[in-house]
């Protein structure tokens, strides 16, 4: 006779408590719950002085008996170690991605495991500002029963705002300004030789060093030099998709530096000392109310002057 197939004997179970299951808390356990009910953050201070959160009756380090003496913490805390939940399960505590952390709130030695919250508009990354070190503060429910779940979850603290601003307002040109942007409408860069020779661009009246009138009116190239620059990462309705960079510009001749847009280049192939020249705008979209030079390009060695 052959050896009988071998099946496995299955079955299923479930364990449940239709009514719920109770369980004492006793005096320390109990006293956290009941300040949290309340609003209040507490841990217990053991015979060698560290507070632990949440509260146990022993102290976890030598199992001795804690005190009773019972200590406000928090309500802020520091992540010491998180790790990110992408894709929350149905009996996770938030239906959008968020961390556990372990959170040390201030005054408290051992570090309590809750949510942290960023929102339900984060996806399957970790935001930026998910960190350990990261200030957070507890969100507590309006309704509280005397459970862990009282705090709903922990939050970053408010570190910075988005301020919506707008300023209107209205430059009155004097006779300088108005003879530069003319000369920006002409395809032309104009400036100023001061008594001392030194020559500012924009054009302008007197020197800013002294206050004495300037002696020459100097058309200068539209070549130069960048002698410093900015990457930046805020967008700007005057300049192209972000980053952009702008920079200053050392035209040909001239002894102050002019700040410009930089185009026609990678944003990572930007360099000091690069030589450029402006990008005009077509002569009809020129004008005396807005920059009549799109920005500064570099200058490859075939190339001139343009207009």
């Amino acid at each position: 006779m052959g050896t009988p197939p071998h099946h496995p004997l299955t079955g299923d179970h479930t364990v449940e408590f239709p009514g719920g299951y109770t369980r004492s808390t006793g005096p320390v356990i109990g006293r956290f719950l009941t300040e949290l009910r309340d609003g209040r953050l507490v841990g217990v201070r053991t015979r060698s002085g560290r507070v632990l959160v949440p509260p146990t009756e022993y102290d976890p380090d030598d199992g001795s008996p804690v005190t009773d003496e019972f200590v406000e913490v928090g309500p802020a805390g520091t992540v010491t170690t998180w790790t990110w939940v992408a894709a929350p399960r149905p009996k996770h505590p938030l239906g959008h991605p968020f961390a556990w952390a372990l959170i040390l709130l201030d005054g408290a030695d051992t570090p309590l495991l809750h949510t942290l919250d960023f929102g339900p508009d984060n996806g399957s990354a970790p935001p930026r500002d998910l960190r350990t070190g990261l200030r957070v503060r507890p969100q507590l429910r309006d309704e509280r029963v005397g459970a862990i779940t009282d705090i709903a979850s922990f939050r970053p603290e408010v570190t910075r705002v988005i301020a919506r601003t707008r300023l209107d307002y209205t430059i009155r040109a004097g006779t300088a300004l108005t003879r530069y942007l003319d000369g920006q409408v002409e395809g032309r860069i104009l400036g100023m030789r001061s008594r001392r020779g030194t020559v500012y661009v924009p054009l302008r009246e007197f020197d800013p060093t002294d206050g004495s009138p300037g002696v020459e009116e100097v058309e200068l190239p539209d070549t130069g030099v960048l002698t410093m620059f900015s990457v930046n990462h805020v967008p700007d309705p005057r300049a192209p998709d972000v980053p952009f960079v702008t920079g200053y510009v050392r035209l040909d001749g001239a002894d102050v530096d002019l700040l410009a847009l930089i185009g026609g280049v990678e944003v990572s192939q930007v360099r000091t000392g690069m030589r450029v020249r402006a990008e005009w705008l077509p002569p009809d979209e020129r004008s005396r109310t807005r920059p009549s030079i799109r920005w500064f390009v570099p200058v490859h060695a075939d190339e001139g002057r343009n207009p």
